[in-house]
């Protein structure tokens, strides 16, 4: 996982842009400039750590990356490349020399790239999850891209002037939807969007689903070829056929095996590694087969609030890293971490999001770095498996309760960004829907942002295994009745981890998830709510903030002092710390 920056098209320097993204690549930076383009390439050194610099060239060609390509070793040996590095991306050149843009549907990973080919065609890409952030602009020169807007604006392109619909959105989702970005004139790239780009503008551009195989093919989008890197079972998952027809056993042990698969590649790594472990089913799963293929105990990090009415699930973390025997390490995370942590979580997060899930995802990044170099993680699990409980809610009957699996909080306009965004193709199931919903907008735009931003603000990667195309297309697959079952979501998975790994407890239910963060904000309340409505921001979007801050509830004011401190920081140049400091009046 690196930063990477630069232009195609025109005349620009790279290396301000990738002075701004040093956090990302703490192992070096490289700068190039080649016909018709700048490259820069900030990096966190995770494979072939001698040789796999980048830009990378070979084949005639160049690119640079950010993530990983997970099937790099078959690609290898399957389609007899011969590398001259161990690097992760140098195959994906020499596929391109042989293949055209068709080599892109060989990829398994997570990844934003710029490659140039050896026929003059520039190219950027992002992984059809999005689990890897690229931003864009065009201009006058040429388009330049980033892993994260604070790029363009160090290097002078654009000035960071609000998006009032995005902050809108913000403000009612906790996060935006869509390309949007809550800066005027940026925009992310699509999950699955593939650009080619002349002469400094787009010339054409198309979608990879992550189960594109699985839906009618549509206007723009293509079927991705099976990748390679696979068990003989997962491959087999790729048909929706065997997840119908099969018995439970049968679905148990390909879902046993596609997982298994998954995580072995997402093991590979030249640095250490280890996974944050909640007290959840999906790290848990994550937990059991890292263990099941590891020669050592696993390391797991765990975050828990010592705060009276948050939602804690040390124990249960505890009790499955015992029962696997992992090396666990607890981190706390309290009052004081709160008023610390949070504005340097508002600083990472330039793109925002005011889920506060942020704050304790940072401090485990704080509490890893240095121990490991990449975590993997659980996100996914939910959305791929129907964990959450608005998927149950969406199946019931209005007169039992049921509504539509849509967020709440929101103007009119921002849920019909939302929809629009959200929107399914023909033929899904009432479940499926609402899932891909999810996987459209929250997925992405929440809780992948989130991760990509609170790890690499320590150098860290995060790596997710349910995201992985061969697990999300025998997720897919399965039919609704073995994934939502009696009350329970995310069934299916829950069976086998009661075989896999009892300790779990697959079928208790589920905490959900807190961070008590009006207890902590309310004895603070009158400072913010005398200072909060002198942010510009603020108070040409929420002009009762003040109100708010005094009198509301917790569900408000949360986002709200979000918002303040991301505005102070990245509209109006505060530091951190001075940012928070003008909102309480004094250090907290």
């Amino acid at each position: 996982m690196c930063g990477i920056a630069g232009q195609v098209g025109g005349d620009a320097a790279a290396g301000p842009m990738i002075d701004a993204l040093k956090h990302r690549g703490p192992d070096g930076v490289r700068v190039e400039q080649l016909p018709g383009a700048a490259l820069a390439h900030a990096r966190l050194s995770i494979i072939d750590l001698e040789c796999g610099w980048q830009p990378l060239h070979a084949s005639g060609g160049t690119v640079i990356g950010n993530g990983e390509i997970y099937n790099y070793v078959e690609l290898v040996r399957d389609h007899g490349l011969d590398p001259a590095t161990g690097s992760d991306f140098e195959p994906l050149l020499h596929l391109y020399a042989r293949e055209g843009e068709a080599a892109f549907d060989r990829l398994r990973g997570m990844y934003a790239l710029c490659l140039i080919g050896p026929d003059g065609r520039a190219f950027l890409a992002r992984d059809p999850f999005g689990i890897k952030p690229l931003y864009i602009m065009e201009h006058a020169g040429g388009l330049a891209f980033a892993s994260e807007p604070r790029a363009f604006f160090a290097a002078g392109m654009m000035r960071p002037e609000l998006d009032e619909t995005a902050a809108r959105e913000l403000l009612g989702f906790n996060y935006t939807v869509g390309e949007r970005t809550p800066f005027r004139g940026l925009r992310r790239l699509a999950p699955g969007e593939i650009l080619e780009v002349r002469d400094g503008r787009i010339v054409s551009g198309r979608r990879r689903r992550w189960n594109a195989p699985l839906l009618p093919r549509a206007t723009g989008e293509v079927a991705a070829k099976p990748t390679e890197g696979t068990s003989a079972h997962s491959a087999a998952s790729r048909s929706p056929t065997p997840a119908r027809a099969g018995e439970e056993r049968d679905l148990i042990a390909q879902l046993d095996a596609v997982l298994e698969d998954s995580v072995r590649v997402h093991q590979r790594s030249d640095v250490p590694y280890g996974l944050f472990l909640s007290g959840g089913i999906d790290s848990a799963a994550i937990a059991t087969l890292m263990r099941r293929l590891a020669e050592r105990p696993v390391t797991a990090f765990t975050c828990g609030f010592d705060s009276e009415g948050a939602a804690d699930e040390r124990s249960q973390a505890e009790a499955v890293a015992r029962a696997l025997d992992l090396d666990w390490r607890e981190t706390r995370f309290g009052e004081e971490d709160f008023w610390r942590i949070l504005p340097q979580v508002a600083w990472a997060l330039d793109d925002p999001t005011a889920d506060y899930a942020t704050l304790p995802t940072y401090k485990l990044a704080e509490a890893a770095r240095g121990t490991l170099t990449v975590v993997l993680t659980g996100e996914g699990g939910d959305e791929l498996f129907a964990g959450y409980g608005r998927y149950r809610r969406a199946l019931r009957p209005a007169w039992l309760g049921g509504r539509p699996a849509e967020p709440r909080g929101a103007d009119q306009e921002a849920l019909a960004a939302w929809r629009a965004a959200a929107k399914a193709p023909p033929g899904l199931s009432p479940l499926q829907q609402a899932q891909w919903a999810d996987i459209a907008t929250w997925l992405p735009n929440d809780l992948l942002l989130k991760l990509d931003r609170c790890l690499m603000a320590h150098g860290l990667e995060g790596r997710t295994p349910f995201l992985d195309p061969e697990v999300a297309r025998f997720a897919w697959s399965l039919p609704d009745g073995v994934k939502v079952r009696g009350g329970f979501g995310k069934w299916l998975l829950r069976r086998w981890l009661e075989r896999a790994c009892p300790a779990a407890r697959p079928w208790a239910r589920k905490q959900g998830f807190t961070v008590p963060v009006d207890a902590w904000i309310a004895p603070r309340a009158a400072d913010l709510a005398a200072r909060i409505g002198q942010v510009e921001a603020v108070r040409r979007l929420a002009p009762d903030a003040a109100t708010v801050m005094r009198d509301g509830e917790g569900a408000r004011r949360w986002p709200l002092l979000f918002f303040a401190l991301w505005a102070l920081i990245h509209l109006e140049g505060a530091s951190p710390e001075d940012a928070l400091v003008s909102l309480l009046g004094a250090p907290a």
